[in-house]
């Protein structure tokens, strides 16, 4: 079972999502954002850095988040980024169709193309990562992409070849819309997403 701590901003989707729900069980760390320069992060596998962190103390850290990823770990990014400082990506920015589902013949705009990963063979189905998108990511070539939009673009995608470590990054915010109250999908998405990162097959 891999130990997992997350980059805790105190918000209170944060609350929810991390440390009062369901979901609390998999977190086996909250660390503070403000003192997560000075914490030890050896003891730990995975770092989740929540989809809203506060950009000037998440750019603060970059550094140590990447020292962490190269000495084998994995790190966990939701949402759309404040600017690209993911490894070798390029980031695409879309306006977010909050309604896609009211129209005719609705359609999500995504694709499975990791069907057969551990993620979507034994924890998640598509539907689970659908609610709305907030852009995509062009990974650099060598990375495994698991949802994409209808073009290619990764909405989650699985990075082993730009570190030492693993990153595991996503557009999709579910952290944030759980901690809001709504969207039952992201329920379901983080029933899913946390088992599996703490025993799956990364």
């Amino acid at each position: 079972m891999r130990k997992i701590a997350v980059m805790y901003g105190g918000s209170s989707q944060n609350s929810r999502t991390y440390k009062t729900s369901e979901f609390g069980q998999y977190i086996d760390q909250l660390i503070p954002v403000r003192q997560f320069a000075e914490t030890s992060l050896d003891e730990f596998d995975v770092l989740i850095i929540p989809s809203q962190t506060h950009t000037r103390l998440l750019d603060e850290n970059i550094e140590k988040i990447y020292e962490f990823a190269n000495t084998g770990k994995v790190v966990v990014t939701f949402g759309p980024q404040h600017k690209e400082w993911l490894p070798e990506h390029k980031w695409e920015f879309r306006p977010t169709n909050f309604w896609w589902w009211l129209e005719p013949g609705a359609d999500s705009g995504l694709r499975l193309p990791g069907e057969n990963h551990d993620l979507f063979t034994n924890y998640l189905t598509l539907g689970d990562a659908t609610w709305h998108q907030h852009g995509v990511y062009w990974p650099s070539e060598g990375c495994e992409t698991l949802v994409s939009t209808v073009d290619g673009g990764s909405v989650l995608y699985i990075d082993r070849v730009n570190t030492n470590g693993i990153w595991v990054n996503t557009t999709l915010d579910p952290d944030f819309h759980f901690g809001s109250y709504f969207m039952p999908a992201t329920e379901r998405f983080l029933r899913g997403f946390l088992p599996w990162l703490k025993e799956g097959q990364i």
